[in-house]
C-alpha cells in the first residue's frame, strides 16, 4: 500500500502544464521547500486486524478551526447547545443498556448450548458408551468451531482475536477498515457465543471489550448508510473527538458486562485502552458502567427464577471466596511474594510464545479463508482431545461427607463430576476440564474445606491451560485472553497454597486468587484496574493488600523481560502506535531531520486542475495552504486543508474563472455538517468526481475550509518534544515551519509515520535506539 506521504519516487513531473498562478510557478514541478534531500517515509501503511491485512489512516481528533466551523458555532443557539449536552448523555445511557443486554445475551447463549452439550455427552458416559460420548463432544465442538471460524474468515475477519489491541490502536488514533463495522459487531457476538461454547480455551470478555466500541461507534456515527440506519439529529458526532469520547465509553461498558465490574471497567479504560482523558470523560463513563451494572442485576433477578434454561449459577461471573478467611502470617507473605515472582515469569514467557505463535497463524491466515477455518477445526479437535483424554489420567476421589451439593454431580452444573468413576466418588480433573471455563474457575477459587485436588491434577491442568491458552489465541475466532490467563493463574496458585498445607494460614482458595493475580499482572501488566476486578469478581475486600502486593510484584519482574501482551501484539499487528514518552534517541534529533516529502502546496486561490492532480497521485490527507500577493502582502502559511474537504469542495463545483476570493458564495452554499466525516468512512472518493476540462481550467477559494490555526513547530524543536506534543494532542498533522525569514512559509509537515522508530533509524542507522 502507499504511503501516506509516501509515493516513494513520485512522477510529479504529471503536475507540468498546470500553471501556479500568483505563485511564481509556470510549468514548472510542483516545489519541495524541505531542508536538504526529499526523504521519503517508507513505513508500513498496512496492518493486521482481527484477521484481516488491511490500510490503515490517521484520526482527525484537531478541531478544524476554519471558517465554516466559526459561523457554525457562532450561530448555535443555547437550545443546540443543550441539546448536544443530553445527548452526549443519552448516548451513555444507550451505550450502557446496549452492551448490558449483549453481555447477559452472550452469557445465557454459551450457558445453554454448553449446558447442552456437556449434558449429552454426560448421559452417554452414564450409559458407559464412551466412544459414542467423545464422538458427541467433539463433533459438538467442531461444529460451533467451524461456525465461529467461517464467521471470522468469510464475513468479518475484524473480529478474531479479543479486539482490545484493535480498539487501543483506535483510541490513540488510528483507524483501519472495518474495525468497528456492525458486520464486525454481529461476527463479534455469535462468533463469541460460538467459540466459548465450542470449549476453546478462550474467554468472552476481552471479545466484549470490542463488542461495547462497536456499539458506542454504530450508535456515535448517526447509525449506519450501508444498513439504513441513520439519524439526522446525531450530526454533532460526526467528527473523530466525539466519537472517541463514546469509544471510551463502549469498552469500558465491555469490561463490565463481562466481569460485572462497573469500577474496574472504567479504571480498564483509564489505565488500558485510552490515550487521551479528562474529568468529564471519566464521569461520563462511570455513568455508562453504572447503567451495566443495573441492567444486569434485574437480568440475574429474572433468571433465579428459573426462567433462564440452563443458565443456573453460570455465566456472568462472581467467584464467590468469602467462606474461606483471609487471615495471613509473615510465612504466608513470602508465599505471596514467591507468587509473584512466578507470575512474572510464567507471564513474560507466556507473552513470548503468544507473539511466536501469532507470527505462525499470520502465514497461515494470509492463505485465504478456507485456511483459516481449517486452522481452526484442528484447534478444535486438539482441544477436545485433551478435555476428554486428560481426565482419564485422574484416579477416583471419594466424596467428601456432609454436603450440601449432591455428589457425583448428575448434569452439568455442579464441583463434583463423575466421568467414569463408580457411585459416591468424583474425577477433580473432570470438574475442571468438563466444564464451562467459568465454573473451571468457580472451582478452583472453592474453599478447600470443601473442594479437594490432587496435586498432580492440578498441574496437568494447568499445563494444559498454559500450552492450550497459547495455541487457541490467533485463530479466527473472536478470542479473549483473560480466562485462559485466570484458569492457568488460579491452578499454580492452588498448587502452591496445597503444596504448603498447613504451614499457612491461607485458604488454598485465596491462593487460586492469588496466582490468577499474579498471572494477569505478568501478562497484562495492568495493576490498578486488575486488582479492582478481581475485588468485585470474588466480593472480598479483606484480600486487597494482598492483591496489590502480588501485582505489583509479578508486573516489575515482568518488565524485565519484556511488555505487555497487547503492546506487543500491536507492535507485532504493525499498528503506528504513540506511546505517551519519546524515545530517548530522539533527544538527539531536531523536527526537520525527520520531515520527509514530497511536500504538495496550495494558494489560497488555486487552479482545480492542480488540486485534481495533486488528489489523484498523492495519498496526502493534510495540505498546506500559502497565501501570497495580491491576497496577502508576503508570501505566508494561511493554515492547512484537509483532503476530504477538498473533495467535498471540488463535488459542490463552486468555480470562478477568474482567480478571485469567492469566500462568501461558498460560505452561503456549505454549511459545517456538509464537511463533517461520515460513518464508516463513506465520504466522497475522486473516482465519483465529474470535472470537465473547461472546469480544470477554473478556480476555486480554498480560505473558507481551510484549517487557519494548524498546529506549528519551529523546525529546530527537539523531536521529542514535537512527539509528545503531536501525542498529547492527538494530532495527524504537525506543520514545520523554519526558523529564520526569507525562506518558504513551511519547511513540512509531521505525521504519526514520521515519529515511528522505523523510519527515524531507517534515516539514521548509526544511532542506538537504546540510548
Amino acid at each position: 500500500m502507499m504511503d501516506e506521504r509516501e509515493e516513494n519516487d513520485i512522477e510529479i513531473e504529471g503536475i507540468i502544464g498546470y500553471e501556479r498562478r500568483g505563485s511564481g510557478f509556470s510549468d514548472q514541478t510542483i516545489k519541495e521547500p524541505l531542508l536538504g534531500k526529499s526523504r521519503i517515509n517508507n513505513t508500513s501503511q498496512i496492518a493486521i486486524v482481527g484477521a484481516n491485512v488491511c490500510p490503515i489512516e490517521s484520526l482527525d481528533y484537531e478541531i478544524v478551526e476554519n471558517d465554516l466551523f466559526k459561523q457554525d458555532w457562532r450561530s448555535r443557539r443555547k437550545v443546540e447547545i443543550f441539546q448536544y449536552v443530553v445527548l452526549k448523555w443519552t448516548l451513555a445511557l444507550l451505550i450502557g443498556l446496549g452492551t448490558g443486554v449483549v453481555g447477559f445475551f452472550n452469557n445465557l447463549a454459551v450457558e445453554n448450548i454448553a449446558g447442552f452439550k456437556l449434558l449429552l455427552t454426560n448421559n452417554f458416559m452414564l450409559k458407559e458408551k464412551y466412544y459414542f460420548a467423545f464422538l458427541c463432544f467433539a463433533g459438538c465442538n467442531v461444529a460451533l468451531a467451524i461456525a465461529a471460524g467461517a464467521l471470522c474468515a468469510y464475513i468479518a475477519p475484524a473480529a478474531a482475536g479479543s479486539g482490545i489491541p484493535e480498539v487501543k490502536a483506535y483510541l490513540n488514533g488510528i483507524d483501519a477498515h472495518s474495525i468497528l463495522a456492525p458486520s464486525t459487531l454481529f461476527v463479534k457476538i455469535f462468533g463469541s457465543i460460538f467459540g466459548v461454547a465450542a470449549g476453546f480455551v478462550v474467554g468472552k470478555e476481552g471479545p466484549m471489550v470490542h463488542t461495547g466500541a462497536c456499539i458506542a461507534n454504530l450508535l456515535g456515527q448517526g447509525g449506519s448508510r450501508k444498513y439504513h440506519l441513520t439519524w439526522k439529529w446525531l450530526r454533532y458526532f460526526k467528527n473523530d473527538r466525539d466519537r472517541r469520547d463514546l469509544i471510551t465509553c463502549g469498552a469500558a461498558a465491555g469490561v463490565a458486562a463481562a466481569f460485572r465490574a462497573p469500577v474496574g471497567g472504567v479504571l480498564f479504560a483509564l489505565e488500558e485502552v485510552a490515550s487521551w482523558w479528562r474529568s468529564a470523560l471519566l464521569w461520563r463513563t462511570f455513568f455508562t458502567t453504572a447503567v451495566v451494572a443495573v441492567v444486569l442485576r434485574g437480568f440475574i433477578e429474572f433468571c433465579r427464577s428459573g426462567k433462564c434454561g440452563l443458565f443456573g449459577q453460570g455465566g456472568l461471573i462472581m467467584f464467590d471466596v468469602n467462606s474461606a478467611k483471609a487471615m495471613y502470617s509473615t510465612p504466608d507473605l513470602l508465599a505471596v511474594i514467591f507468587l509473584g515472582v512466578l507470575g512474572g515469569l510464567l507471564g513474560s514467557f507466556y507473552n513470548y510464545l503468544v507473539d511466536k505463535v501469532l507470527r505462525t497463524y499470520s502465514i497461515i491466515n494470509e492463505k485465504g479463508p478456507s485456511f483459516r477455518v481449517l486452522l481452526v477445526i484442528i484447534i478444535s479437535l486438539l482441544t477436545s482431545c485433551c478435555t476428554y483424554g486428560l481426565p482419564w489420567l485422574s484416579p477416583c476421589i471419594p466424596c467428601p461427607p456432609h454436603l450440601e451439593d449432591s455428589c457425583p454431580t448428575v448434569g452439568r452444573s455442579g464441583n463434583y463430576k463423575n466421568f467414569q468413576c463408580p457411585p459416591h466418588h468424583y474425577n477433580d480433573l473432570a470438574s475442571l476440564f468438563f466444564n464451562t471455563n467459568d465454573d473451571a474457575i468457580r472451582n478452583l477459587l472453592t474453599s478447600g474445606a470443601e473442594k479437594r485436588f490432587l496435586l498432580s491434577s492440578l498441574f496437568v491442568f494447568f499445563a494444559a491451560m498454559y500450552v492450550l491458552g497459547i495455541i487457541t489465541y490467533g485463530i479466527a475466532i473472536p478470542s479473549g485472553l483473560f480466562i485462559p490467563v485466570i484458569l492457568a493463574g488460579a491452578s499454580y496458585g492452588r498448587l502452591v497454597g496445597s503444596f504448603l498445607g498447613s504451614l499457612s494460614e491461607l485458604d488454598v482458595g485465596l491462593f487460586a486468587l492469588l496466582g490468577a493475580a499474579s498471572f494477569l499482572g505478568g501478562t497484562m501488566r495492568m495493576t490498578v484496574s486488575l486488582c479492582v476486578i478481581l475485588l468485585e469478581l470474588t466480593n472480598d475486600l479483606l484480600m486487597l493488600p494482598l492483591v496489590m502486593l502480588v501485582l505489583l510484584i509479578s508486573k516489575s519482574v515482568a518488565d524485565c523481560f519484556n511488555h505487555g501482551v497487547y503492546d506487543q501484539i500491536v507492535k507485532m499487528k504493525g499498528l503506528p502506535y504513540l506511546e505517551a514518552h519519546a524515545e530517548p534517541y530522539m533527544r538527539h534529533l531536531v523536527a526537520s531531520d525527520v520531515v520527509s516529502g514530497p511536500l504538495i502546496s496550495f494558494s489560497g486561490v488555486e487552479k482545480v486542475g492542480n488540486i485534481y492532480h495533486a488528489l489523484k497521485i498523492t495519498r496526502h490527507n493534510g495540505f498546506p495552504v500559502i497565501d501570497e500577493p495580491p491576497y496577502s502582502s508576503a508570501e505566508e502559511l494561511y493554515g492547512l486543508v484537509l483532503r476530504s474537504h477538498l473533495l467535498v469542495l471540488l463535488k459542490g463545483k463552486n468555480f470562478s474563472k477568474q482567480s478571485t476570493m469567492t469566500g462568501s458564495a461558498i460560505m452561503k452554499i456549505f454549511k459545517a455538517h456538509d464537511f463533517a466525516k461520515p460513518g464508516s468512512g463513506k465520504g466522497p472518493k475522486l473516482e465519483d468526481l465529474d470535472i470537465t476540462e473547461e472546469e480544470m481550467e477554473m478556480y476555486v477559494d480554498l480560505h473558507p475550509i481551510t484549517n487557519t490555526s494548524p498546529y506549528t513547530v519551529v523546525e529546530t524543536m527537539s523531536l521529542a518534544k514535537a512527539a509528545v506534543l503531536f501525542r498529547q494532542l492527538g494530532l495527524r498533522h504537525m506543520c514545520v515551519v523554519p526558523k529564520t525569514p526569507g525562506r518558504p512559509p513551511i519547511v513540512g509537515i509531521l505525521t504519526r509515520h514520521d515519529f515511528m522508530p522505523e523510519h527515524i533509524l531507517g534515516l539514521y542507522p548509526h544511532i542506538n535506539p537504546h540510548k
